[in-house]
């Protein structure tokens, strides 16, 4: 069996090398991850979130309120922060007004009980208008996850229907600045008055249905300020339902510390690939004070500047750029030995149906949580267009405790972001690219890409797997696997 150190102590021979498409040399970072972080005492924390119709407005509207739907009285996605150790305890309401509109959470990459993880009719019964819902858990890691519901999501999603969770714990060396960057695009009219619809079926059939105006933390490349010549954690949070990016740092020295929250040995960063619901913890060396670093998407025809952080004040640091490593994951190494599961996805349209189904909306939309019409599939399989009530057989069924090893096979000419609920993968290799050592709970597959990946099946019970650009998810490209 390989541990889970000699596994990630791989990532240091890789950080050299230009292993993301974007240039260049940088030596690599041999601080070697520090134990894991040790829970303090269960004392709990409660929220209540309340799913409605607000008419708000985001410095990227233009000045014009929306009928956004949000969990708070806010237009940014609210955000609940716990120590390691502490209870949860969630009252959920669905304030939506919208006749059959049910809501639930699903704690994104929280490796909780299953009867916790929000996904309606699967794990739970759908929470409907004027109804409640309790959630309880003590999240078992430290870092960056988000929540969001799990039915009609690229329209609850669309509209904002999201929050972040952070569990603290996982940085004994502190940061001299810890950001929060939440990516999301829009979909408005030409004059940023109103939504345009979510969900196309020429999109679906696609790369998904993009939108129109690109956000961080709710603002058009908003300007943060940051101390001077000091090591700056970026947590970053793709919540987009559809988009892609490639993000990279200029104007400043930068690593990446973890991936979907956990950490992994710091490696530098030349340019990080992130589909819809993946995070990427960064550390950068900010310029001296006055000075400017951008972040940047290049998976774009030209580089999209994104953020800038402004630095001020006088010089936190004066060393060589070395940053500090995050506390390792309380992940159990899997057994590499297993035998090799392939699991294919792939499309069931052709181009000419999709283009015939994209002449007409009237009648896609099926009932919430699927539409009508099926372009993708998993194993050959996809899930019941009638609805998300029909359960079809799992995927997978595995036995709780043994290593699994699985080859994600995307045999499409589109990416897709598998995400897999209630585990993480440890990622071992991919066909295309190099790739270093890491945990993920979703996984982005490249056209025609073939990735390895390996866990232990220790949460028992029916998990969610799926791809993560929404329209996918609900055009077909989803499935559970059983774990008893």
């Amino acid at each position: 069996m390989i541990s889970r150190r000699t596994l990630l102590a791989g990532t240091a021979a890789l950080a050299g090398t230009a292993l993301f498409g974007r240039p260049g040399s940088a030596p690599a970072f041999t601080r070697p991850l520090p134990p894991a972080a040790v829970p303090g005492p269960e004392t709990i924390v409660s929220v209540e979130l309340k799913a409605a119709e607000r008419a708000l407005s985001l410095p990227c509207f233009d000045g014009h309120a929306l009928p956004m739907w949000t969990f708070a009285d806010q237009a940014t996605p609210p955000v609940i922060r716990l120590a390691l150790g502490q209870r949860l305890n969630t009252h959920l309401v669905n304030g939506l007004t919208r006749p059959g509109e049910h809501v639930s959470i699903h704690w994104h990459g929280i490796r909780l009980p299953n009867d916790q993880d929000g996904v309606p009719y699967l794990v739970q019964k759908p929470v409907e208008p004027g109804e409640s819902y309790d959630y309880s858990f003590v999240p078992p890691d430290t870092g960056t996850f988000f929540f969001h519901t799990h039915c009609n999501t690229v329209e609850q999603l669309g509209r904002g229907l999201a929050g972040i969770l952070i569990i603290d714990g996982d940085a004994p060396e502190p940061y001299d600045a810890d950001e929060l960057l939440v990516l999301k695009d829009w979909r408005l009219n030409d004059d940023n008055t109103g939504f345009l619809p979510f969900l196309t079926p020429e999109g679906a059939g696609k790369s998904g249905t993009f939108g129109t105006v690109r956000s961080v933390n709710g603002m058009v490349e908003p300007d943060i300020t940051v101390p001077a010549s000091g090591d700056v954690r970026l947590r970053i949070v793709n919540i987009d339902p559809t988009r892609v990016s490639e993000i990279g740092v200029e104007g400043a020295e930068a690593a990446v510390v973890a991936i979907d929250g956990l950490a992994c040995q710091p490696f530098p960063l030349r340019s990080w690939r992130m589909g819809p619901a993946m995070r990427a913890d960064l550390v950068i060396r900010t310029p001296a004070d006055g000075g400017t670093a951008t972040l940047f998407d290049y998976f774009s025809a030209k580089p999209v500047p994104l953020a800038r952080f402004m630095t001020k004040g006088p010089a936190r640091r004066t060393t060589p750029f070395d940053p500090a490593p995050l506390a390792s994951a309380r992940i159990t190494a899997p057994d590499l030995s297993a035998p090799v599961t392939p699991m294919t996805f792939s499309a069931t349209a052709t181009a000419q149906s999709v283009a015939s189904a994209a002449g007409d909306d009237q009648g896609f939309l099926g009932p919430l949580c699927l539409a009508a019409g099926t372009f993708w599939a998993i194993n050959k399989a996809s899930w019941p267009g009638g609805g998300m009530d029909q359960i079809p057989p799992p995927l997978l069924k595995l036995e709780r405790g043994r290593s699994y090893r699985l080859q994600l096979r995307n045999v499409t000419p589109r990416m897709h972001p598998i995400h897999i609920h209630g585990h993480s993968f440890t990622v071992l290799k991919s066909n295309k690219r190099e790739l270093p050592p890491h945990f993920a709970d979703t996984v982005l597959l490249l056209p025609e890409e073939r990735v390895d990946v390996a866990f232990v099946a220790d949460n028992p019970g029916r998990w969610m797997l799926h791809c993560h650009i929404i329209e996918h998810q609900e055009t077909g490209m989803m499935g559970w696997v059983e774990v008893a």
